[in-house]
């Protein structure tokens, strides 16, 4: 992973697949790092965005509507957003807001 914008990234050429890291804490502040560099990557022809929750306690509410851009902005450029290791509270509120219907959720 490398830091671009204040935000880790990491990008495989191969399959045109950005990874994103989310942080600790998702509020307005990282989120605004996460939708520019998320943006960035989709600019450059990326298909696929990852974003990696592994190391996610907390996500507020501005988070939240954050990650709804990035999902917006991804669907407008015909890209796939994945939500990857999300805590067992974050997948729960995700799943009721009904963010997982527009994302694919993994584990790796």
């Amino acid at each position: 992973m490398i830091t671009e914008n204040g935000v880790e990234t990491a990008f495989s050429a191969a399959d045109d697949k950005a990874v994103v890291l989310a942080g600790d804490y998702l509020n307005k502040l990282s989120g605004e790092a996460i939708e520019r560099e998320c943006k960035t990557k989709l600019e450059s022809g990326v298909k696929e965005l990852v974003v990696d929750f592994s190391q996610t306690e907390i996500i507020n509410s501005i988070g939240i509507s954050i990650l709804l851009g990035v999902i917006d902005t991804a669907a407008n450029s015909g890209a796939k957003v994945v939500f990857s290791d999300l805590n067992e509270e974050s997948a729960e509120l995700f799943e009721m807001l009904g963010l997982t219907k527009h994302v694919d959720v993994v584990k790796s």
